[in-house]
């Protein structure tokens, strides 16, 4: 029995974990790592042992007949006695004097605690002819990965040059973008705001993505709002408001996602855009949890309610949970970060930029600089392209809430060290 743990009765309850990505996964094996000695079923759709997901837009995309990246080995489950059943969906859950799972398979489940980790789906924006084009394509599993690769190599013998049009020049949009120009594609994105990225990042990042995929052969159309798909032939057309008409092989759309709640609604937790959390990831339901990509928590850094996309959310959740479940102690908020790889280029952003007052780019070189984001005198967020000593340092301040000298930060004869620029 570990020190501060709950007593034996209580470990030995059976958890249901509803999702089988970086969230649920680690939620199962963190339960297991801190005593947890009852059941734990994982309940997951896709079919596929739990694999990464961050790497389906990036060099998965550019690998043909790649398998996907596990996040543990099939032995693991068994060895940690975890039950895992795959192509299989929770459909409804009853939270009465008894918990149960209803199964897609027909089959039931009793469980004592309930954790909610069902991500998102991609989101399929209202427009006219989406849902009757057969050349359209999002990108959320290994499956859309393998549909999309089936298509671009349909017909290569004829060595023509396969074209795509992304819809949507987030970070999935452009990460796609890059993989789909080291395929031989070619590529145009169009984007409904007037810059890319403009709600996330500031012009000085937007300015070079945009140079650097127009570098690499990228047509990126902004300020361009789609609102039909029709076939051309063997083609498929995405035309815009203005009458503005792309043509190409076929579409990939990534304009966001759709939360799913769907469980969550049905059993009447609190919801507030995603499932309302506590640092413990406890639902309104005292036996229900949720984390991950679904959920919204309040963030003690940014003391302000967020909903995070990232791995590093999903997996430092799933330690809050069992942290909690196993010794009633709660975590404390985390530090958000996230990475993207284009081309040659590695971002690096650690932090969140929104109400920022000011920033200081830093530019070490025409391809590697930093932009530091500040509200006052307080560090908010890095971004770091090929540059990590600035995402590290950045993190080190914001994690340790230590003071940054914006001066040292803009002078480039200055080296970046903590002695350098952080003050007292």
């Amino acid at each position: 029995m570990m020190e501060n743990s709950r007593d034996t009765a209580y470990l030995a309850q059976h958890v249901l974990i509803v999702g089988a990505s970086h969230a649920g996964v680690n939620a199962a094996f963190s339960l297991r790592a801190k005593g947890w000695t009852g059941h734990i079923t994982l309940v997951d759709g896709d079919p596929q042992l739990p694999y990464h997901r961050p790497p389906l837009s990036k060099k998965l995309l550019q690998t043909h007949n790649a398998s996907p990246i596990l996040l543990k080995a099939q032995s693991a489950y068994v060895q940690q006695n975890i039950n895992l059943k795959l192509a299989c969906r929770v459909e409804r859950i009853s939270t009465g004097e008894k918990h149960t799972a209803y199964l897609s398979d027909g089959n039931t489940l009793s469980f004592d605690k309930l954790v909610l980790a069902t991500g998102c789906a991609a989101l399929i924006p209202p427009i006219s002819g989406i849902m009757s084009s057969r050349q359209h394509y999002t990108m959320r599993n290994f499956f859309d990965v393998r549909a999309i690769q089936s298509r671009v190599s349909e017909d290569k013998h004829e060595n023509l040059q396969k074209s795509v049009v992304i819809i949507g020049a987030g970070y999935i949009g452009l990460e796609a973008a890059s993989s789909f120009r080291a395929l031989g594609l070619k590529v145009t994105v169009i984007e409904r705001e007037t810059s890319i990225l403009s709600r996330v990042t500031t012009s000085v990042m937007s300015d070079f993505l945009m140079g650097l995929h127009q570098d690499k052969g990228v047509n990126i159309e902004t300020n361009k709002d789609v609102i039909a798909f029709t076939s051309d032939g063997n083609k498929e057309k995405v035309v815009c408001k203005d009458g503005s008409e792309y043509s190409a092989d076929f579409v990939l759309v990534g304009v966001g996602v759709k939360i799913n709640t769907e469980l969550a609604e049905q059993l009447d937790l609190e919801i507030d855009g995603a499932i309302v959390v506590n640092e413990a990831c406890q639902s309104s339901h005292p036996d229900i949890f949720a984390i991950g990509d679904c959920t919204k928590h309040f963030n003690q850094i940014y003391n302000r309610w967020i909903r995070l996309e990232s791995v590093q959310n999903a997996v430092d959740q799933a330690k809050a949970l069992a942290e909690f479940l196993t010794t009633e102690r709660h975590a404390i908020s985390s530090v958000p970060w996230f990475w993207s790889d284009q081309y040659e280029c590695k971002l690096q952003i650690v932090g969140l930029s929104q109400g920022y007052t000011d920033c200081i780019v830093r530019q070490e070189q025409p391809d590697q600089f930093s932009i530091w984001y500040f509200k006052e005198d307080t560090l908010l967020c890095v971004e770091a392209v090929n540059h990590a000593k600035s995402y590290v340092l950045g993190t080190q301040a914001i994690k340790n809430n230590r003071r940054v000298n914006k001066l040292a930060i803009a002078n480039l004869e200055a080296h970046l060290t903590k002695d350098n620029i952080f003050t007292a």
